[in-house]
């Protein structure tokens, strides 16, 4: 699985997770230089509290685009796929 943003390949791994249809990289499959901690934070009932990043590439920047749990829920792990 590829991630692609503004014709760069962001993130990639054979090891994604999917959670509601979404795909989560593992942390050390994306490419660092292109992600940026932003203060948005947004909380799920049984996902948990979600962290945000924004991606700049080539100049352009997506904001708030990718988000991760740092601390999922047990629910939310075992509904991994």
């Amino acid at each position: 699985m590829k991630a692609v943003w503004n014709d760069t390949v962001i993130a990639e791994s054979d090891d994604t997770v999917v959670v509601e249809g979404n795909h989560y990289f593992p942390s050390g499959s994306i490419k660092n230089e292109y992600f940026h901690k932003t203060e948005t934070s947004t909380s799920c009932p049984w996902k948990g509290v979600a962290s945000y990043y924004s991606v700049t590439v080539n100049g352009k920047t997506n904001t708030d685009c990718a988000w991760y749990y740092p601390v999922p829920s047990k629910e939310a792990k075992k509904d991994q796929r």
